[in-house]
């Protein structure tokens, strides 16, 4: 195996992150050929983007998943690609404003409500897509469930109101934002490509004290995400600490105190 193929040195990483330059493995190259053979890919991708993908990956072999995976009896599963996707990545791209029609969770159709489409976000846990907008009436963020978009409209908006609707975006989005720092256990340092990863989705900064020889990871994330990064912690378990984060210390020492009440443990 080529010893460049995938590098993990986070130094190195983090300079060929800064370069935008992307590392594949040759597993990750054949899974990709394999998954472009699903007939969802000609959904997924423009004819143009899918065939310059064949080209590139055609020296690749391909896994044969019909004799080596079998997939057992299951729920329905929603979908991870939905038709709207492509239609609002490129509204995003092309920084236009949007008119949509969609259902709230009391059941009202709200009609041609004009907004500037921010972000697309996947949603693990409730395996859904959602669209956060900013609502040029109401001067509010929303997040909307794909399923309750009922049509979409591209409009147009002037630079001067663009620059305007963004700057009141990073403005809420700010006064949401909260930050933890989370010391790496010495003895654990040799994990810290995995520990980076659990944090991968997050704005994150990592600083090193030689003195102590400590790894301190200070996360930005959404009040929303509190949750989630806890999930992460929990995951990690003794590898890593919360040193800076006071409701994540409160919140992580509740669930321990509760998880030990379970087995009798005061």
């Amino acid at each position: 195996m080529n010893p460049f193929e995938k590098i993990f040195n986070y130094q190195l990483f983090a300079r060929l992150h800064e370069s935008s330059t992307v590392t594949i493995t040759a597993h990750e190259r054949t899974w990709l050929k394999t998954m472009l053979a699903h007939p969802a890919a000609t959904q997924a991708f423009e004819p143009d983007t899918l065939n310059k993908l064949q080209q590139i990956l055609e020296p690749e072999e391909t896994y044969d998943i019909a004799s080596s995976l079998i997939e057992k009896a299951k729920s329905v599963e929603k979908q991870v690609y939905h038709p709207l996707l492509r239609q609002l990545r490129r509204i995003i791209a092309s920084n236009q404003g949007v008119r949509i029609t969609y259902q709230n969770k009391n059941g009202r159709i709200r009609s041609e409500q004009s907004g500037f489409p921010y972000k697309l976000e996947y949603s693990m846990v409730k395996r859904e897509w959602y669209l956060l907008w900013y609502h040029l009436r109401h001067h509010s963020f929303m997040a909307t469930r794909f399923q309750n978009i009922l049509s979409v409209e591209k409009t147009a908006l002037d630079d001067a109101q663009m620059q305007i609707v963004k700057a009141q975006i990073e403005t809420i989005l700010d006064s949401k934002k909260e930050q933890a720092v989370i010391e790496v256990v010495r003895s654990y340092n040799k994990e810290l490509s995995r520990i980076l990863y659990a944090f991968s989705c997050f704005e994150k900064d990592v600083e090193y004290e030689a003195d102590t020889d400590t790894y301190r990871i200070t996360v930005t994330f959404l009040m929303d995400d509190r949750e989630y990064i806890l999930s992460k912690m929990r995951f990690l378990g003794k590898r890593v600490r919360i040193v800076s984060g006071q409701e994540l210390k409160e919140r992580m020492l509740e669930s321990s105190a509760k998880a030990l009440a379970r087995y009798g443990i005061e």
